[in-house]
């Protein structure tokens, strides 16, 4: 008799367990509150007081009020355009559909298959652009499950240039990685992060821009170094390119567009603050010229376009659903609001009371080492800061943790341990297309991430002292 593999449940499955936790926990808990007259002010334990005769949710609600199956309409619905729900929920889908014709385009592919004809014959040059440009990739706009694809080009051009398997998923999927968790504008995860945060989307970018500057100097080292170890007799023939589109003038523009895009982008956040609605309308911009160029040149029909920009909206409609949903929950403990009676505030008086003696600086540590073990369960990024992040952003406010740091753990534990995990769909992908055993990649890499996490430690504790904001 055969066994059933486990099969770790989709994030809106947890989520939804997690809403089922918090309906009985509203029945078991007595609500409390913290009495805070000036927000400005850090929020102290010493504040909370219980309160009495709050009715709890109850299973079905009338006249828009919060109960167990009202938890995914009212998640929905709650907040503005501003918000950390609708707004946010439309950020994703459009930005999604953005990103949708650019890839369709295949400008992006193309782009990087030319840079890899370009420069394997240049071996010194050819794994440090490399590397550097799949984490690039990885920072502005998570690059994750297509570094499968380039696996399967990549591989037997580095085994004819005399490497094996291993240092083709670290020059992609671990270099995507890297830049995934110390990215300062991917939409896709700090964007989230930072909304259910509520604090301003891409905000604290320098400073992240610096954790990507080290930790891809990092693990560049680390591939180099053992690409050289296992270099074996190079071949005197030419390195056969195989078979590649080459970057015609659509694609130049198009890469341009988006490159200039994204300077557009950033000047917005830094010089004008842009927030929510301005980021959807430049990256809805970014998309639309890229569709043009793409009609001019006969390489997307207007209607192909269309179909790009609903099946990019479309894949992250997931992780748009589970924001709303995480919202709901938080509406179903009685909401995030420390002034008002809920059950989330007696859960995070508790959880801060219970590690109140532990230094400030070792409960942000305790954060990175939480989102690291989470990251197993839920390897989605999305999914991970829709769980986790309306109980953590809170939680770091008693203890004298800022959310930006807040974030930042969620961003490092959930990406630099995507690299180790067997529960990674792309990483097992990526083992996959090279004929690699996890357990075998396990054994080989389970050092470095470990000197991953010893580095991204000295930077949680760094970000404290400097009081990253």
């Amino acid at each position: 008799m055969k066994t059933k593999k486990f099969i770790m449940p989709d994030a809106s499955i947890i989520l939804l367990t997690v809403a089922f936790v918090a309906y009985i926990a509203s029945l078991l808990i007595t609500p409390g509150k913290f009495n805070v007259e000036d927000k400005s002010h850090s929020v102290e334990l010493s504040q909370y007081q219980t309160v009495e005769g709050v009715q709890s949710a109850p299973i079905f609600a009338e006249g828009g009020n919060i109960g167990l199956a009202n938890v995914l309409f009212e998640g929905l619905v709650t907040g503005d355009k501003y918000g950390a729900t609708i707004g946010v929920m439309a950020f994703i889908l459009i930005t999604g559909g953005a990103f949708g014709i650019i890839m369709k385009t295949g400008a992006i592919n193309n782009g990087i298959m030319a840079l890899i004809n370009k420069t394997q014959r240049i071996e010194w040059l050819f794994i440090p652009l490399l590397f550097t440009l799949f984490s690039l990739a990885g920072a502005v706009f998570g690059m994750g499950e297509e570094a499968i694809a380039f696996c399967i080009v990549l591989l037997p051009i580095m085994k004819q240039l005399g490497y094996d398997a291993k240092v083709t998923v670290l020059t992609t999927y671990v270099a995507t990685q890297i830049g995934f968790a110390t990215s300062w504008m991917n939409p896709f995860s700090i964007a989230i992060a930072q909304s259910i945060a509520e604090i301003p989307v891409f905000s604290g970018a320098s400073f992240r821009m610096l954790a990507w500057l080290v930790f891809t100097l990092f693990g560049l080292g680390f591939t180099v170094r053992y690409a050289n170890s296992i270099k074996q007799n190079q071949l005197d023939t030419p390195v056969g390119s195989g078979e590649h589109t080459p970057l015609d003038i659509s694609d130049k523009l198009i890469l341009c567009t988006f490159v200039l895009g994204m300077v557009w982008v950033v000047w917005g956040v830094m010089a004008r603050q842009y927030y929510i609605p301005e980021l959807a309308a430049q990256f809805f911009c970014i998309g639309l010229f890229s569709a043009v160029i793409a009609k001019m040149f006969n390489k997307l029909s207007a209607n192909d376009s269309a179909d790009a920009f609903k099946q990019g909206a479309q894949e992250l409609l997931p992780a748009a659903m589970l924001v709303a949903l995480a919202k709901g929950v938080v509406l179903l403990l009685g909401g995030s609001d420390l002034n008002a009676p809920s059950i989330l505030n007696t859960l995070l008086f508790h959880s801060a009371s219970s590690i109140a003696a532990v230094p400030d600086a070792v409960a942000a540590w305790g954060m990175l080492l939480f989102q690291s073990l989470f990251n197993f369960f839920v390897s989605s990024g999305s999914g991970q800061a829709a769980i986790t992040m309306p109980l953590m952003a809170p939680l770091g406010d008693l203890l004298n943790v800022s959310r930006q740091i807040v974030v930042l753990a969620f961003q490092l534990g959930d990406g630099l341990t995507n690299i180790f995990i067997p529960t990674s769909a792309s990483l097992i992908g990526c083992l996959g297309i090279v004929k690699l055993d996890w357990g075998e990649w396990a054994a080989f890499i389970w050092r470095f991430t470990l000197a991953l996490f010893a580095l991204a430690s000295s930077f949680i504790f760094i970000a404290y002292f400097i009081n990253y904001q």
